[in-house]
């Protein structure tokens, strides 16, 4: 369900760059716009399962930690309630900014084999080079969002107690939850709206 929609608009590149007739690629446009329909019902299962599962770590944490209650006019609580809530948009837009850095790394190095592949020289594509440099930066790029949602709670626990852990935890679930739903939904209608567009 979730793939229906890439693999349309893949086709729609390929039936674009192949020459084929402008109806192909309404076809595979009209079906590209139901995948995304059915990528974010997809996604809704996922986020909802998620949150269950992280609801349930969440009470193992209390249990473990033995927290009775998460009470927000507690000080610590609070805070790490509020740090929690923003969480998942630091998490968000450094995933977002790294991908557009390694878009970018990219097009540089195409931008580098075009003309010798295109002009005289008839140089061979560099596929691995390419391939080195989308694999270099998914890593690089995800030490700091890892790093983020890793040490965020042992910080919090360790360093000013189970209750800030706890409202960190339950702060960056509901924030998560919301957050997740938001991006899936408005992914899909803006491609859909972009295509509408086009259409006229």
């Amino acid at each position: 369900i979730d793939a229906y929609g890439p693999i349309s608009d893949n086709a729609g590149g390929i039936a674009e760059m192949s020459g084929l007739p402008e109806t192909v690629r309404g076809l595979t446009d009209c079906l590209d716009a139901a995948g995304n329909t059915t990528a974010a019902i997809g996604k809704g299962f996922a986020i909802g399962s998620a949150a269950l599962v992280s609801l349930a770590l969440f009470g193992a944490f209390t249990v473990r930690a033995k927290v009775t209650s998460v009470d927000i006019l507690n000080p610590w609580v609070f805070t790490g309630l509020l740090f929690g809530a923003m969480m998942p948009y630091a998490f968000a837009a450094w995933t977002m900014k790294s991908v557009g850095t390694a878009a970018n790394d990219m097009v540089k190095e195409c931008l580098e084999q075009f003309p010798k592949i295109m002009g005289p020289e008839k140089m061979a594509p560099d596929y691995e080079r390419c391939i080195r440099i989308s694999t270099e930066a998914s890593l690089r790029e995800m030490l700091a969002p890892g790093a983020l949602v890793i040490l965020s709670p042992l910080v919090a626990g360790f360093g000013f107690g189970k209750n800030c852990c706890a409202g960190l935890l339950s702060g960056a679930l509901v924030s998560s939850v919301q957050l997740a739903i938001s991006m899936s939904n408005t992914g899909g209608a803006w491609d859909n709206s972009k295509k509408y567009i086009s259409a006229g």
